[in-house]
């Protein structure tokens, strides 16, 4: 029997997904699942997976390597696709993939499959990487096949098989969740009129329930990498987790996004992203300080196809990796500290430093003390207007 390795969630279309790969494709099931920080109950992910029809599954640990090999370069670059939107479930394909591909070679399958809908950007994320890495490696999506045509029709089916899903027709949000954040979508999100209900939100409260304290946040960075948090040395994963929990209890980070995807349709999202949305804020601010500003302004455009990059699914282009290199030496000085409040959904910077600051506090003072000599500007206006002179 020929070998199929899917990337399974535990959710509802890859539960599903098992049982169909197995009765309608005839094809031995592995269950592959990585844990990106979304909490991983492995008993009970291996409980669902058996029961679905799976013949194996693999579940790995790859916190650690999702934190500093593919966060912290988004970080770097301040990728946030639309303005919004800061990747977290674009980031994870790429290496989801990568070990899915790995699992495969080792099992020696023909096949590999996701749970991807033909609307969606993951189908692009996974299919495109694995292209790149083994582009011998079949490809099957079943939700591209079945005939399915609903949540609720895939609900039906997993009762009718004795499938265990947690979801629900009173509760049928599609949650994606890893330690740089949550996508939630579907229900009754899919109206763009309709307020978030805030039992759709998984990690934030709302401002209203919020602490009427504001929280203080002092991080330092280290070459555009965060590494301590109020002083504390912290390894990338703990780090994002506190962050997550802080930022949460503060109403930081809610988005509500109404974006352009991939395959060309407008979809509603809503995200969550606490730790994401602190740090980007956090390396803003020092990059102020430390970059000068013609390579400040260029890295704003640069972060943008960056964040394109990343949600159409190229992380493994050569477009992408020559731009990992501009943005590494664009770090090499963005080392300081950040210190920030944290109140009702505001992040408010209340101080940066670095030691490689541009900041000259005697060339910017309207004091006494000041060194500009301000006698200078009028030659540099004259040639700065030379070219407009009677073309208005």
């Amino acid at each position: 029997m020929d070998k199929v390795v899917l990337a399974y969630s535990g959710g509802l279309d890859t539960s599903v997904a098992v049982k169909w790969l197995k009765e309608e494709k005839g094809l031995e099931v592995i269950c592959y699942s990585s844990d990106v920080g979304q909490g991983i109950d492995a008993a009970k992910l291996k409980k669902r997976a058996y029961k679905a029809g799976a013949s194996k599954i693999y579940i790995e640990d790859v916190k650690k390597e999702f934190a500093e090999k593919f966060v912290f370069p988004a970080l770097k670059a301040n990728a946030v696709y639309e303005s919004k939107y800061p990747l977290a479930t674009a980031l994870s394909r790429p290496l989801i993939a990568e070990r899915l591909v790995a699992v495969a070679k080792k099992e020696k399958a023909d096949y590999v499959a996701h749970g991807c809908t033909g609307k969606g950007n993951d189908q692009v994320r996974f299919e495109v990487s694995i292209a790149a890495l083994a582009p011998n490696i079949k490809v099957i999506a079943p939700a591209r096949e079945w005939d399915l045509v609903s949540r609720d029709a895939e609900i039906d089916y997993a009762k009718e098989h004795g499938i265990p899903i947690d979801v629900t027709k009173k509760s049928p949000y599609s949650i994606d969740k890893n330690l740089w954040g949550i996508s939630i979508e579907c229900g009754i999100l899919e109206d763009p009129w309709v307020a978030p209900p805030q039992d759709a939100y998984q990690m934030t409260k709302s401002p209203m329930a919020a602490p009427n304290k504001p929280a203080s946040v002092e991080i330092y960075f280290e070459k555009g990498a965060p590494k301590t948090l109020n002083g504390k040395s912290l390894d990338a994963v703990s780090l994002l987790e506190k962050l997550n929990k802080i930022g949460g209890d503060n109403a930081i980070g809610r988005a509500d996004l109404v974006e352009n995807r991939l395959v060309g349709i407008k979809s509603r999202e809503i995200y969550e992203a606490p730790a994401a949305s602190i740090l980007l804020f956090a390396h803003k601010e020092l990059e102020s300080l430390a970059l000068d500003r013609e390579t400040a302004h260029y890295k704003d455009l640069i972060g943008l196809k960056y964040a394109e990059l990343v949600y159409y699914g190229l992380w493994h282009s050569l477009l992408k990796k020559a731009l990992d290199e501009f943005i590494l030496k664009t770090q090499e000085k963005v080392t300081g500290v950040v210190k920030l409040k944290l109140y009702k959904g505001n992040i408010i910077c209340e101080g940066r430093k670095s030691p490689h600051s541009l900041y000259k506090k005697d060339l910017a003072t309207y004091e006494e003390t000041s060194k500009f000599n301000q006698k200078l500007a009028e030659g540099f206006i004259s040639l700065w207007a030379m070219p407009y002179k009677g073309r208005g």
